[in-house]
């Protein structure tokens, strides 16, 4: 199934997006990207689920081909507001979100702000970092100088190195190539930066885990379980929020499990999806 493509513009700044499936629904599955992303990495997943519900995601602001603007607020709240007028743009009234890295954050913060659109969530080795502190990576791009210096050495070979070194033997070389080119974008590094810089794990889930638990929605939690960045053992904490959560663990994978096993997370979420997008809207309260 070809993916259709098209472009949304909110407060000023323009994000590309990809669909499949009914162009004119307004209950859609939605992708969420995260760093770095853009929409069409969704694409082992919109293409079989085209067939049974409209299938939506954009590049966010700062990655792929989306504006990345001086002063966009390269914050959760930020991407959240950006991702709800992308979606009202759409026409999306009911969204089964799908979630990976820094979408998670993205998406939950829009969930718990929008739960009467909200219908169900698949998080992707991303969710509620329940207990959880900043990886070694993101201490480096949280700490002003640092990171730039960490952009301004970094190489093609570098990048390769790194990503064969801390993902399974499975993980594409070339995937860590096309991560490369999104971090050659000076805009691209800024955005990474800033939001890094101001996202601090535990207020955020102080603010979303228990609105996201008073109006409990299906969920499925998909999880590399080699993931050098977001450990394993988040999985299973998902059901802290999430509590009747469906939690597959993938032995083999890593942080990117859509590269580096694409069919297992696509035999995983899709009967998901469907199963989801056949029932009724949650009555809201």
């Amino acid at each position: 199934m070809m993916l259709r493509r098209a472009e949304v513009v909110v407060g000023g700044v323009r994000s590309p997006v990809v669909e499949t499936g009914p162009p004119d629904a307004a209950e859609a599955v939605v992708l969420v990207h995260g760093n770095p992303g853009r929409g069409s990495d969704w694409a082992p997943i919109m293409e079989p689920a085209g067939a049974f519900a409209r299938c939506v995601a954009l590049d966010m602001p700062g990655f792929g081909a989306a504006d990345k603007p001086e002063d966009f607020p390269y914050t959760v709240p930020g991407y959240a507001a950006h991702l709800a007028g992308a979606l009202d743009q759409l026409g999306v009234t009911r969204a089964h979100l799908v979630l990976h890295d820094f979408g998670g954050p993205w998406g939950l913060q829009w969930a718990a702000d929008h739960p009467e659109a909200h219908a169900s969530t698949t998080l992707i080795n991303t969710g509620v970092l329940l207990r959880e502190k900043w990886h070694a990576l993101a201490r480096v791009w949280r700490t002003p100088g640092l990171g730039e210096l960490f952009f301004a050495a970094s190489s093609r070979k570098g990048q390769r190195a790194f990503m064969k070194r801390t993902n399974p033997p499975t993980f594409p070389l070339e995937h860590a190539d096309a991560m490369f080119d999104m971090y050659a974008d000076k805009g691209t590094r800024r955005a990474v930066l800033r939001l890094y810089r101001a996202t601090d794990i535990a207020p955020h889930v102080e603010a979303i885990a228990p609105r996201l638990r008073e109006h409990p929605r299906p969920t499925l939690v998909v999880w590399g379980a080699k993931d050098p960045y977001l450990k394993v053992r988040l999985a299973q904490r998902q059901r802290e929020v999430f509590r009747d959560a469906t939690v597959i663990e993938l032995p083999g994978s890593g942080h990117w499990p859509l590269a580096d096993d694409p069919r297992a997370v696509v035999d995983a979420v899709t009967p998901f999806l469907r199963a989801q997008v056949a029932q009724p809207a949650v009555p809201q309260r």
